[in-house]
C-alpha cells in the first residue's frame, strides 16, 4: 500500500501543474489545511532534482503567504472562523499553550515551529489573535520556513540521485522516522528554551484561556 502510494505521488510530482499544487499545499497548510507540503516537496525534488531549489523557493514563499492568511484569520476572524477551524483540526487545547509561549518567547517560537512538523497554522492563527507585531512575525516565518524548505531543496539538488536510491530502498523506515520527527517537533515546541524557569513552563503548560492582544 505504502509503495503504491509512493509511486502514485512520484508520478503526480512530475505533473506539469505540480508546482501549483505544491504552492497550494504550502499556502493552505500554514493557515487552514491539515496536510503538510513536505512529502510533496520531497517527491518533486526526487522526480526533478535539477529544480529542487526552485521548488524550495516556491514552498517557502507560498508558506509565508499562507502564514499571513492564518495571521489574518486570527486577527480579524477568530470568533467567526478561527475558533471553529482549530476545533476541527483538534488544536483547541493547544491554542492557549501556543499563545502563552508566543507571548513569552515571541519570534523564537515561530522559527522553531517553522522548522519542525508542528502544525504551523496553530502558530499563525494564534499570532494574529494575540496581535503579535507583524514585521517580526513575517521575518521569523521566512527564517523558519525558508530554513526547512530550502535545506530540502539544496540537499536534493546536490545529492538527488543517491537520495532517491536510498528512499527507494528504505521507504518504510523513513516513513517511521518522519512520524518520530512529528513527535519530536511537539516536544521541541514545549521545550523552546531549556534555560527557561520552571515557573514559565508550568504557566504555559497549564494555560487554558487566552486574552486578545
Amino acid at each position: 500500500m505504502l509503495r503504491r502510494l509512493y509511486d502514485w505521488t512520484m508520478a503526480k510530482a512530475a505533473h506539469p501543474h505540480a508546482e501549483w499544487w505544491l504552492a497550494f499545499f504550502a499556502f493552505a497548510e500554514s493557515s487552514f489545511f491539515p496536510i503538510p507540503p513536505h512529502p510533496l516537496l520531497g517527491l518533486m525534488c526526487l522526480a526533478e532534482p535539477n529544480k529542487a531549489i526552485r521548488f524550495g523557493i516556491i514552498c517557502t514563499v507560498a508558506s509565508v503567504l499562507g502564514g499571513l492568511f492564518g495571521y489574518a484569520i486570527g486577527y480579524f476572524l477568530y470568533e467567526a472562523v478561527g475558533q471553529a477551524l482549530l476545533a476541527l483540526l483538534g488544536l483547541s487545547q493547544s491554542f492557549p499553550v501556543a499563545a502563552c509561549y508566543l507571548r513569552e518567547y515571541d519570534v523564537e517560537v515561530i522559527v522553531i515551529a517553522g522548522t519542525t512538523p508542528v502544525p504551523f497554522k496553530l502558530l499563525t492563527i494564534t499570532a494574529g489573535f494575540i496581535e503579535m507585531a507583524l514585521l517580526p512575525f513575517i521575518l521569523a516565518s521566512i527564517a523558519g520556513r525558508g530554513l526547512i524548505f530550502m535545506t530540502v531543496g539544496i540537499l536534493f539538488r546536490l545529492f538527488g540521485r543517491p537520495i532517491k536510491a536510498f528512499i527507494d530502498k528504505y521507504l518504510g523506515l523513513l516513513t517511521g522516522l518522519f512520524v518520530v520527527l512529528v513527535i519530536g517537533g511537539f516536544i521541541a515546541f514545549t521545550q523552546i528554551d531549556r534555560g527557561a524557569s520552571g515557573e514559565v513552563q508550568d504557566k504555559c503548560e497549564a494555560a487554558t484561556t487566552v486574552q486578545r492582544g
